[in-house]
């Protein structure tokens, strides 16, 4: 099952899979989707805090809206025994108001009391291993060789083409993947700026919903105009 679906978020996916190289930090993505009618609030939590880094690890999903979370393993100076990994992360949603900000998010909104329905996902962690180096080819001596070894010389010579062609195909495979690697720390990176950008956007518009004096300066407009502009090129282009 690659995601879960509760009356609140659905998250995807629901194992957070890491292809573990030394030295190195490997990111990668949830998907939180909200298909109610109310917003939720939500925060990532980790029994591991210091190897990984959650962006955002709180915020505010819209009615009928999605909304990323890009978690960074730090660079690792040994690999786990086996590759197993025994570190979990939990995400904890509940309903907020209309008015609810990021900023407004405390660790108080989390806690199960009577009358307040707090839902919980657990996610695993998984590490795939690094692409492999082809098996070294054994070359056979020519001095006392059997006569039969003499009659298949043809055949280790195509033995041999078929070896090469298989180390350059190799070869563009572990570069296909390197740029496979480059593109997906660059998309969460955009992934990033695209959820602060959003943030940012459903901060002005709390505050409109909050000012009761008269009218908007046309400033104020354009600078929230120019953060929708901004935000649909980042989530077009990732």
């Amino acid at each position: 099952m690659s995601s879960a679906e509760t009356e609140l978020l659905t998250v995807d996916p629901l194992e957070l899979k890491f292809a573990f190289e030394l030295k190195k930090q490997i990111s990668c993505s949830l998907q939180l989707s909200n298909k109610t009618e109310n917003h939720v609030a939500f925060k990532v939590k980790t029994t591991n805090p210091k190897k990984y880094c959650v962006r955002p690890n709180t915020g505010i999903v819209s009615p009928r809206s999605t909304c990323d979370v890009i978690v960074t393993m730090q660079a690792q100076k040994e690999a786990p025994a086996d590759m197993q990994c025994k570190d979990k992360f939990l995400l904890q949603s509940v309903v907020a108001s209309a008015v609810t900000n990021p900023k407004d998010i405390t660790q108080e909104m989390f806690n199960k009391e009577p009358g307040r329905i707090v839902e919980e996902c657990k996610l695993k962690v998984i590490y795939l291993p690094p692409p492999q180096p082809p098996s070294p080819v054994a070359e056979g001596s020519e001095e006392g060789s059997s006569p039969r070894q003499s009659l298949t010389e043809n055949d280790n010579q195509n033995g041999s083409e078929l070896t090469r062609t298989f180390l350059e195909t190799h070869d563009k495979s572990t570069e296909a993947k390197s740029v496979i690697y480059r593109l997906t720390e660059e998309k969460a990176g955009a992934l990033h700026q695209s959820n602060r950008l959003r943030q940012e956007l459903e901060i002005m518009r709390h505050d409109i919903s909050k000012s009761r004096s008269g009218g908007v300066s046309f400033k104020f407009v354009i600078v929230v105009g120019l953060i929708g502009v901004v935000l649909g090129y980042i989530l077009k282009s990732s």
